[in-house]
Formats: structure tokens, C-alpha cells, sequence
């Protein structure tokens, strides 16, 4: 089981060793409940991570419980991890509460992590280096009589930078005693490319007698965790451990993500995923993005929503002739897609591009017409990267093919606090719409005032137009255009909306942030309306996170 075995094909295996569940729960803001970590296991499982590492079953119930409940999930080939720490100083390894944890997990694999620093050993320990030897070697092996086990080095490069030859001697004592994978943590974060390639070359020399596997664990400090992570990989190290969209502490961990993607797509000679296809990585990253409640990271390599956005009017132009020319890979490949902005650095090409589905034909002169209501608008504070679906109405208005679903007349909103003992708050809104030649006039209560404009347009339109009950909101974000205008300034409302099928953005500008909010309410229903009228109803998908666990 060498780092450097090949396959068949001649290329060589890269395992990959997600630790989102452990590792990138550390990282701020970030918490799974246990139904979470499971949801995620399964989606890690299905694209063919090679391994998980569910948690530290010592340290909290909820670890205690996935493991439990994981048994009964079909992950194919995955093997899932439990993770710990060596015996305790004074402890014999059969007695100590952790690795008794570790075997009550009941996991295929323990990955254990020890200490490879003198300097961690003598000064955050408080043991002497040969107890620490004593340590590592002792607890690997209790594990590896009925457990693999996978052996983390922490902060082993600023250990082997320190006394190169007592790092050495941990990890042949982790492989002396039955560990099949030794992995080289850069746990600081601090180190360089080049540094990580010399240190798992002097790595593998350190235990050339044994048949083990070496791996790299990066933390993300100096933003080179993912080139060291394939500058490892290229120096032999045979397994790469990170999270999804690099979560993790303080700066986070490598993104396995960008690894997966470089290893299989942009480098040579190496197989990750045991060859399979990579369009489920979008997706991936995206579904844990929302179980951890995060904001999708929009410049984020290979999944980005902005990955394959082109924004300047020269580079469109050339997309729109071969893709390559400002494109690394098909965005296919990972299962993202090519977006093409609009802004006031727009030209032709862009709104061509943009509108092809609207059948415009090569009308010059209307395309110069989109192109100054977007430059005018965009002078007032629009901005249209974020909002599809106001712009796919600005082009139908000035085009002339849009077809206005209902009018609005006028809106009052009221809110206010109930009772100043108890403060109380409260919103009311009242609308008046014209739908047809029929004047409608209702209002409706929310827990602020856009949420009782949404539920008063809703309330008033719904009867009319039923579809508008599959619609939710799902973000709602306020900027500041002018800040010099202080609180006169304009603002900008943009609103994410969503049914069964997709989401779409709309925007709303105005000094007043309730007449902004409003725009934009108007204008994500007013796009529901239209989508629906041009799109046959297809199958409704669940939700991705609604995966629950099977009975047996």
C-alpha cells in the first residue's frame, strides 16, 4: 500500500479524505446538527470520496450518534473515521477514555493524531519526548489490532523544520506500530510549496521500511493550502485530506474542492474519485454552503457562481466565438454554467448573448436601446449582474413585449410599536392593484414592512394567479449606493426568489427603502408570472436537503 502505486492506465491513485464533519465544524459560524452531518456523508459518498472522518466521538454526543446512525447508510465504498488523540500521559492505552471512544465508534477506520513538535511535546504536553514516542506507538497500536489507522503528524513540517530527526521518529513509530497512512499536517498554515515538496521527499525516506501511504493535511493561512496540497501529491504523497469549500478554523483548510478538480482535470497522471465524473461538484459544494447556513463564495474556483462569469463587453465577444479564450475548462465538467453579464462596460455582445432566448434576431438598434437603459439605470445605482430577472423585464419593456400581469396602483405601509411596555412591533400593509379591468384593493400583516408588502401582494394575487404559491423568498439584501448622502443616500434592495425549479434575482433602487423593496417584490412576482406562462410545468424536484435516513 505505497504512496506511489499505479494504476493499470498508469495513473497513479490520489485518495481523498474529507474531514467537513469534523475539521470544518471548527471553523466560525459553522455547526451541523447530526441529520446534517449525515445528509452531507451521503452526498460526500455518493461522488466517491474515498474517505470521511465523522467526528471525535469523545468529545460530544451528537459524534456518538452519528456514528451510531451511520452504519446504517449504504456508502458504497466510502469508509467512514472516527478521529482522536493519543493515550493520555500516565495512561496505559487500553484504559484511556478516548481510545476506548475510538473503539466503541466502531468505524472501519481510526485516524489518530499526535505530536511531532518537540516543542508542542515538552511545552503544550508537558511530557518528555521519549513518553510522547511511547505515546503514538502505544495507541496505534491497541487501534490497528482490529481498526486501519491513519496517523495525523500535527504541525509536522514546523516540527521537521525544528529537529528533523525526532519528527522522524514519530512517524516511524505511528508505521512501526501498524498505522497504513501517515499524514503531514501543516497545521500553522506558514508553509511554502516548496517546503511541503522537500519535506514529504525527506518524509518518505524516513520510513522507506514500511508499507505505508503518505498523505498531506493544509491549513489555509498563507492561501497556498491548495498548491501544497498538489505540490505534495507531485513529491508522492499518495492521500489529500480537506474540507468542502475549504471550511475550517481560523483561515480554513484546503479546498478539496479546487484539489479534486486540479487532480483529475488540470494535471496529469493521477485518478481521484476512482475516475468518475465531476459534475456533481457544483452541486456538492453548493448543498453544504447551505447546510452550514453560508454564503456561496462567489469568486470560489471550478463552482463559483462568478467562475465562468464575463462581465466586459471585449471578453464576451470572444467567448461568444470560442469559449477557450477566457474559459480554463468546459464549466460543464464540474457541473457549473457560463453566465453573461450586464453593466454599463457592456457592449453588443453582451446583450446578444444575454437575450438570444428572447428571439431579438441582429436589431442593432434595439440592442443600443438596452444597452443606454441599462448604462442610465446603472447611473442611478442598478446594477444587473445579481438580478437576471429584472433585466429579462427591462428587455421585454423596452422591446415592447412585455405584457404586464397586474398594475400597481399604490401602497401604504404602517409599523410601528403596539405597546411601548412590551415593544411590541408591528407592519400592516395596504395595496391597491389593478388586474385586468378589475381594481383590487387588501391588506395583510408581516413581521416587518417588506414581509407585509409581500404578504398583501401575495394575499391580493394569488387568487388570480395560483402558481405564486410555489414562490418564496429566498435572500433579501440591502446596500448603501451613496453613502455620502447619509441617510438620505439611495439604497439598493436586491431580492433572491425561488420555486420548484430555480431561483431568480430582482433589484429596486430608491432613497426610500421600502419603495425599493417594493421594485423589487413587484418584479420577482411579475418574472414568476411570465416564466410560468412560457414554461410547461415539468416534474418538481424535492429539496436537496430533504435526504433522510433509510430504514432497514
Amino acid at each position: 500500500m505505497n504512496s506511489m502505486t499505479a494504476t493499470p492506465s498508469a495513473k497513479r491513485l490520489v485518495e481523498i479524505y474529507d474531514t467537513t464533519l469534523r475539521d470544518g465544524t471548527q471553523g466560525e459560524g459553522v455547526s451541523f446538527s447530526l441529520q446534517d452531518k449525515l445528509n452531507i456523508a451521503r452526498r460526500l459518498a455518493e461522488i466517491g470520496i474515498d474517505y470521511i472522518e465523522g467526528g471525535y466521538p469523545l468529545s460530544n454526543e451528537k459524534d456518538v450518534a452519528f456514528f451510531d446512525r451511520v452504519r446504517r447508510l449504504d456508502l458504497g465504498a466510502t469508509q467512514v473515521c472516527a478521529f482522536g488523540m493519543t493515550r493520555r500521559r500516565a495512561f496505559r492505552a487500553a484504559d484511556d477514555p478516548g481510545m476506548k471512544a475510538l473503539l466503541a465508534a466502531e468505524t472501519p477506520v481510526v485516524t489518530l493524531v499526535g505530536k511531532s513538535w518537540d516543542y508542542h511535546v515538552t511545552e503544550v504536553l508537558g511530557v518528555s519526548l521519549e513518553e510522547n514516542l511511547a505515546m503514538v506507538g502505544e495507541s496505534v497500536e491497541l487501534l490497528a489490532s482490529s481498526r486501519q489507522v491513519i496517523y495525523d503528524a500535527e504541525h509536522f513540517f514546523d516540527g521537521w523544520k525544528a529537529n528533523p530527526q525526532y519528527a522522524a521518529k514519530t512517524l516511524q513509530a505511528a508505521a512501526s506500530a501498524g498505522a497504513t497512512h501517515l499524514i503531514l499536517c501543516d497545521t500553522n498554515g506558514g508553509s511554502l510549496p516548496e517546503e511541503i515538496a522537500e519535506l514529504v521527499e525527506a518524509a518518505r525516506q524516513a520510513v522507506a521500511g514500511h508499507d505505508v501511504t503518505i498523505g498531506i493535511h493544509c491549513h489555509n493561512d498563507s492561501e497556498l493550502a491548495v498548491a501544497n496540497s498538489l505540490a505534495a501529491v507531485d513529491a508522492g504523497a499518495g492521500q489529500v485530506q480537506g474540507t468542502i469549500n475549504g471550511i475550517g478554523e481560523r483561515c480554513g483548510n484546503v479546498d478539496l474542492i479546487s484539489v479534486i478538480a486540479n487532480l483529475a482535470l488540470k494535471k496529469r497522471g493521477y485518478q481521484v474519485l476512482g475516475g468518475g465524473s465531476l459534475e456533481s461538484l457544483t452541486e456538492l459544494s453548493r448543498f453544504v454552503y447551505e447546510t452550514a447556513n453560508l454564503q456561496w463564495r462567489g469568486n470560489q474556483p471550478f463552482v463559483g457562481n462568478s467562475a465562468f462569469a464575463h462581465k466586459g463587453g471585449m471578453h464576451v465577444h470572444a467567448i461568444n466565438k470560442s469559449a477557450k479564450t477566457y474559459e480554463h475548462i468546459d464549466p460543464v465538467l464540474v457541473g457549473n454554467e457560463r453566465r453573461i453579464l450586464v453593466s454599463e462596460l457592456s457592449g453588443r455582445s453582451n446583450i446578444a448573448a444575454v437575450t438570444a432566448h428572447h428571439r431579438l434576431g441582429e436589431d442593432r438598434k434595439l440592442m443600443d436601446a438596452i444597452l443606454a437603459e441599462v448604462v442610465r439605470l446603472e447611473n442611478q445605482g442598478y446594477q444587473f449582474e445579481s438580478a437576471g430577472a429584472s433585466f429579462d423585464l427591462l428587455v421585454r419593456r423596452v422591446a415592447g413585449t412585455l405584457r404586464g400581469h397586474f398594475e400597481p396602483i399604490k401602497y401604504r405601509v404602517v409599523a410601528g410599536d403596539r405597546n411601548a411596555a412590551t415593544h411590541h412591533v408591528f407592519a400592516e400593509a395596504i395595496i391597491k392593484l389593478k388586474i385586468g379591468d378589475r381594481l383590487c384593493f387588501d391588506a395583510a400583516e408581516g413581521h416587518g414592512p417588506v414581509n407585509a408588502l409581500d404578504a398583501a401582494l401575495r394575499k391580493t394575487l394569488e387568487p388570480v394567479y395560483p402558481t405564486l404559491s410555489e414562490m418564496r423568498l429566498v435572500d433579501y439584501k440591502v446596500r448603501v449606493v451613496d453613502s455620502g448622502g447619509g441617510t438620505a443616500a439611495s439604497i439598493r434592495v436586491n431580492i433572491e426568489s425561488g420555486d420548484h425549479n430555480e431561483t431568480w434575482g430582482t433589484i429596486g433602487v430608491s432613497e426610500n427603502v421600502i419603495e425599493a423593496s417594493w421594485q423589487a417584490l413587484v418584479d420577482a412576482v411579475e418574472y414568476k408570472l411570465h416564466k410560468d406562462e412560457s414554461q410547461p410545468a415539468g416534474p418538481v424536484r424535492p429539496p436537496a436537503a430533504a435526504i433522510t435516513e433509510p430504514t432497514r
